[in-house]
């Protein structure tokens, strides 16, 4: 499977998007400081993600997400959990 997940800074409450076929590997490579783009906001958890059987369709949906309107349609389906304190 292919997977695209949406990452949350406990420091910043920033997010970042990406792909993996692993994103809880993935997880652990972010937090280990290792990632230039993510190493500032570290630690980071893991609160979304969506699977793909082609690749390229789960690139195609990581390219919308990080689109203004990729970003407004993640704050609408996370809302209840953005709205938690």
């Amino acid at each position: 499977m292919h997977y695209v997940y949406v990452l949350q800074s406990e420091l910043t409450a920033g997010f970042y998007i990406g792909y993996s076929l692993d994103p809880e590997q993935r997880l652990v490579g972010h937090n280990s400081g290792k990632n230039i783009s993510t190493k500032a906001g570290c630690p980071w958890r893991l609160i979304y993600f969506e699977a793909y059987t082609d690749k390229r369709d789960a690139l195609s949906r990581e390219k919308f997400l990080k689109s203004g309107s990729g970003r407004i349609y993640l704050h609408k389906q996370l809302r209840h959990f953005l709205d938690t304190p």
